[in-house]
């Protein structure tokens, strides 16, 4: 299987709108942050999604993706969900609704922002997603075992997914023992951190993810969900220590 970054960012984005800080004027191609989303390749050559922000149609278009054959979707905030209706030339072509993956709760708001995409009948030209309601347990799609993982994000439950050995998980400010379970003896772990410093309600800034690394003992740690305010992509990196890694945009690898 394989996984490539489509984004790294947070919500907003780097660079942020009007910010003339070094990381936000940057040159290097690593320092320019989409809003984040992964997309995994299976062995039979299948494409699974794992969100769908507001930058899904350039992130299709710079990695020459052409199909989406199911997304997952880890909560229903903007940046995660806003970019489905970009999903339509990908629906035209097949001819067959996207299936999404996702909390119930996740759902019924996917149905609130785009009502058009359930209607009994569309318009021509609406986009069309089929459902599907997970819960906290191990399910089985294109041939491949997934099994999510539940991660508190403020007040807020978020799924992370489990392949194999990796796991990825963003906006997440705490892990329950319970779910810590799931996340030992990974080849691969991907997590958020929002910045190096000051403590924030809804996401892991980096003390965090160290110990997580430090407890958890994954052989790798990518970070993601990554804002302006953690540094130059470059000088970052070279100082974390041996094992984790900041990810970007672009980023792949087998796993």
């Amino acid at each position: 299987m394989k996984l490539k970054f489509l984004g790294t960012g947070t919500s907003q984005g780097v660079p942020v709108i009007g910010c003339t800080c070094e990381v936000c004027t940057s040159e290097n191609p690593k320092d320019k942050r989409l809003r984040s989303s992964v997309m995994i390749t299976t062995e039979e050559n299948k494409k699974i999604l794992i969100d769908c922000g507001p930058d899904f149609r350039q992130q299709m278009l710079t990695n020459h993706e052409h199909t989406v054959d199911i997304a997952l979707i880890t909560h229903e905030h903007n940046d995660h969900v806003i970019g489905l209706d970009d999903m339509r030339p990908l629906i035209f072509k097949s001819g067959k609704d996207v299936p999404l993956y996702c909390y119930s709760r996740v759902a019924h708001e996917i149905k609130n922002r785009f009502p058009y995409a359930f209607a009994d009948v569309r318009y021509p030209g609406a986009p069309a997603f089929e459902l599907h309601e997970i819960e906290n347990k191990p399910f089985e799609v294109l041939d491949t075992e997934i099994t999510p993982v539940e991660v508190i994000h403020y007040k807020i439950t978020v799924f992370g997914y489990k392949f194999k050995k990796l796991a990825y998980i963003t906006d997440a400010g705490f892990i329950s023992e319970t779910e810590k379970e799931k996340l030992k003896d990974l080849d691969i772990l991907i997590l958020n951190c929002i910045r190096k410093f000051d403590p924030h309600p809804a996401h892991f800034i980096l003390p965090d993810v160290i110990k997580l690394f430090e407890e958890l003992k994954p052989k790798k740690l990518f970070l993601t969900h990554i804002s302006h305010h953690l540094g130059l992509h470059d000088i970052e990196d070279k100082e974390l220590p041996a094992g984790i890694h900041l990810a970007y945009d672009g980023l792949e690898f087998n796993f």
